[in-house]
């Protein structure tokens, strides 16, 4: 399983990138929006952990340029502060297939991560 996290915030980065990378994941990380939306578009993921306030692009525009323009049909799991109704309503209209809020736990993110990615008979996230 390949994973893209798109997220400006270091350590969010770092220790998102790790707790997967223990599970078996094999894990890309960029820390803007356009470079996460070339990775996005040019190579091929399992799944896509999106921020939403990032550098260059936002992360609901990366969403709908991956879904309208590009077509590319990967899951999306929005990760963010925003936590509004609107804002996870533009997430689900965007194009996005989970939305999850900070802070979280890198449990819960790892069991979405596996469901959006159909990776059920695996080991318990425990």
């Amino acid at each position: 399983m390949h994973v893209l996290i798109i997220e400006d915030n270091q350590d969010t980065a770092t220790s998102v990138n790790e707790f997967l990378k223990a599970l078996g994941y094999t894990v890309d990380v960029a820390n803007n929006g356009i470079t996460g939306l070339q990775l996005a578009i040019t190579k091929n993921y399992s799944v896509i952990i999106l921020d939403l306030n990032l550098p260059g692009i936002d992360g609901f525009e990366i969403c709908r340029q991956l879904r309208q323009t590009a077509r590319r049909q990967i899951p999306v799991l929005m990760l963010t502060a925003k936590t509004s109704l609107e804002n996870k309503l533009e997430g689900f209209n965007s194009g996005a297939d989970d939305y999850l809020t900070k802070p979280f736990s890198l449990r819960e993110l790892a069991a979405r991560v596996r469901l959006l990615t159909g990776y059920i008979n695996c080991t318990p996230i425990l």
